[in-house]
């Protein structure tokens, strides 16, 4: 075999970069050196470098390829190995945008490794830098007796891992099931920017079978805030408890991921947003990054952690797995308010640039489209402009598509958060939310006094309690 050596260099800085490795062999097996931090998740397969790195290749023709992040131009080469020697390659990688020149910087809220992850430490180093992030969440979680690798970490942020471009984190994922149905019970929820660990981490029959269903998310919320800390509700959309809290007003941000998957996160944001609970969309990868997800927040000038939460909590975000995608109505942006009356128009406009080419884009209101477009052969760049009469209160947004894929094998999308509308009207989606809203809640107080498991009456009464003081929210908008 004959030895690779390759280096690895910011173009714009040249400085040592880090990035993600696939070397494919003559025989078409990817390569990698011993004891190398693999990539988790489908589609092609890389080792992590830190600029460096040095493998044995067989003989023959071999293909490097170079990747970071979603920002930078996924670079390539051909080589041909020699029986013995040492061949060098040297990749300088660049940027296809200048997000973070004009004040956005991804974030993934959701992280976990599991009990088959030994060498934590060493991929938590990793992971910011490779995948280019800005803000990175591991988080504890409890479910039955599996040790996961990410549980040894502390609230907070981890010094060992940050630095002035990268900030490291450990939340919690505090969460809720019963008899085994991952969309029952009250949900999950992430807790990022803690002091301390939200009690109880789980509850349910993840501890065990006589663990009682006590109690509420919405305590965990409670708590969250009273630390400083911050709530998103995450998982799909799925949990009984999800109206209740978010009505209430104990949610900061709502996580959604990939649409391919099934619209039913999608379903359950946007009828959370049509009922009129403000909602700034997120995003994370959840078991380890075994995807390209991740939520940008416009600080309008460098990063600090703390300017990422307050534009997070703000709605002033998009969530994407590569194209960049930007909204405005009326001169307003992603998270502000347009106050306007049914007779006049608006005026809304959403852009986008993408390194992997779209096939659609779609501006929403309310849920509904109001104009496509879409690109047969792809668009890389571009903008999409539409005058129409706001008929009732509500909210708008932009989205993209592609049938491209990325390395992970997921084809490209991105969503932005909305921009909120007052007409001083109510439309009927508002209503057909909120009755469903009513009638999840109605069969959430039932399953409680039903089929709940609690120690005491006075546990069960404060949970029926409290989704009646939700269910109240809804039952006013009809």
């Amino acid at each position: 075999m004959g030895k690779l050596v390759g280096t690895i260099v910011d173009k714009a800085t040249g400085q040592p970069i880090e990035a993600k490795v696939n070397v494919i062999s003559q025989s078409g097996t990817s390569m990698s050196p011993p004891n190398a931090i693999m990539k988790v998740g489908p589609g092609t397969p890389f080792f992590y470098s830190d600029g460096k790195f040095t493998l044995d290749v067989n003989r023959g023709p071999a293909r490097i390829t170079v990747e970071r992040g979603t920002e930078y131009i996924p670079a390539t080469m051909d080589v041909d190995m020699p029986i013995t020697g040492t061949v060098n390659v040297d990749f300088q990688i660049e940027k296809w945008t200048d997000l973070k020149e004009r004040g956005w910087h991804p974030g993934n809220t959701h992280i976990h490794y599991d009990e088959k992850e030994k060498r934590p430490d060493d991929r938590l180093k990793f992971d910011p830098r490779v995948e280019d992030l800005r803000m990175t969440a591991v988080s504890i979680l409890k479910r039955g007796n599996f040790e996961y690798a990410s549980n040894k970490y502390y609230p907070g942020m981890l010094l060992e891992f940050s630095s002035t471009d990268y900030y490291v984190q450990c939340g919690e994922e505090n969460r809720h099931n019963c008899l085994g149905a991952h969309d029952t019970g009250y949900g999950h929820i992430m807790l990022l920017s803690l002091r301390n660990i939200v009690e109880p981490v789980s509850r349910g029959m993840f501890i065990d079978a006589f663990d009682p269903d006590y109690p509420p998310l919405s305590y965990a919320c409670d708590d969250t805030h009273r630390q400083g800390g911050i709530v998103i509700w995450c998982h799909n959309g799925k949990g009984m408890e999800l109206p209740v809290a978010a009505g209430l007003g104990k949610v900061d941000a709502f996580n959604v991921g990939d649409p391919s998957l099934g619209d039913r996160e999608y379903s359950m944001y946007h009828n959370m947003l049509n009922a009129g609970i403000r909602l700034p969309i997120s995003t994370g990868s959840d078991w380890f990054i075994c995807n390209a997800n991740r939520v940008y927040a416009h600080t309008g000038g460098p990063f600090t952690y703390d300017a990422w939460v307050a534009a997070l909590k703000a709605g002033k975000t998009f969530m994407t797995n590569g194209p960049a995608i930007f909204f405005t109505a009326n001169g307003k942006e992603m998270g502000e308010e347009i106050q306007t009356s049914p007779e006049k128009p608006i005026t809304a406009a959403a852009s986008w640039k993408s390194h992997y080419p779209v096939n659609k884009v779609e501006i929403l209101y309310n849920g509904n489209v109001v104009i496509s477009r879409e690109y047969v052969r792809g668009s890389t760049e571009g903008r999409l402009d539409v005058d129409f009469p706001a008929t009732a209160n509500g909210w708008m947004a932009a989205r993209v598509s592609s049938y491209h894929r990325n390395s992970y094998f997921h084809p490209v999308y991105g969503h932005t958060s909305p921009i909120y509308v007052k007409t001083g009207v109510d439309g009927p989606e508002k209503r057909e939310a909120a009755e469903l809203f009513v009638k999840n809640i109605d069969l959430m107080i039932d399953w409680v006094k039903t089929r709940g498991k609690f120690y005491k009456d006075s546990q069960r009464e404060e949970i029926v309690d409290l989704h009646l003081q939700g269910r109240e929210v809804y039952r006013k908008m009809l």
